[in-house]
């Protein structure tokens, strides 16, 4: 199965350069109309982290979402 991934924006800190949308690889990022990066489609990340490494105002974390056993 594969991983799903939880991506956390953190809205005040972004300053809407872009480097994370330019960087991810999967293209879903993107910059809205506030001028802040918003999150298109968080299940088809694929968790390579270049969001969150290259974005310089530690705005965006990734991490692994925990499964939910039934």
């Amino acid at each position: 199965m594969k991983k799903k991934y939880r991506i956390t924006i953190y809205r005040d800190w972004c300053k809407g350069c872009g480097l994370c949308v330019a960087y991810c690889p999967v293209k879903i990022l993107r910059i809205d109309e506030e001028r802040k990066v918003s999150v298109m489609d968080e299940d088809r990340c694929v968790g390579c982290l270049m969001c969150e490494y290259r974005c310089p105002d530690f705005a965006i974390d990734v991490k692994e979402r925990e499964e939910v056993k039934v």
